[in-house]
């Protein structure tokens, strides 16, 4: 993704996280402008840490999984905790221009708020 991402997408990754921990502290510090989220990881999953992420403003997420297939249950309720959007993993090289779309369509949404605000900037 790293590649594809400096190739095509005129973007770069600033951080990579193991585990959902260590996702909390580098969204915490980097602050990005679009947080690509994999549901399995060790430790908390990501459908938890879009949980976690509703309680406080964050960057728009887009779910990059191979569960997350064009209407899965798996897509549905990433999308119902949060996501902003929804990729599968095992197509991200053979459709690239897609995948780079989706993120930069989510990347330029806005900080989104807490959901208990219920506003979005």
């Amino acid at each position: 993704m790293e590649e594809l991402l400096a190739r095509h997408g005129n973007a770069h990754t600033i951080a990579t996280a193991s585990d959902g921990d260590m996702a909390r502290a580098l969204i915490r510090e980097f602050r990005p402008t679009v947080i690509t989220l994999d549901l399995n990881m060790p430790g908390i999953d990501g459908l938890a840490l879009l949980d976690e992420l509703r309680d406080q403003p964050h960057a728009p997420i887009v779910v990059v999984s191979s569960a997350t297939t064009d209407g899965s249950a798996a897509t549905k309720e990433a999308l119902a905790h949060g996501a902003d959007a929804c990729f599968d993993k095992s197509k991200i090289v053979t459709e690239a221009s897609r995948f780079i779309r989706v993120l930069k369509r989510a990347s330029i949404k806005k900080l989104r708020l807490p959901a208990s605000s219920g506003q979005r900037r």
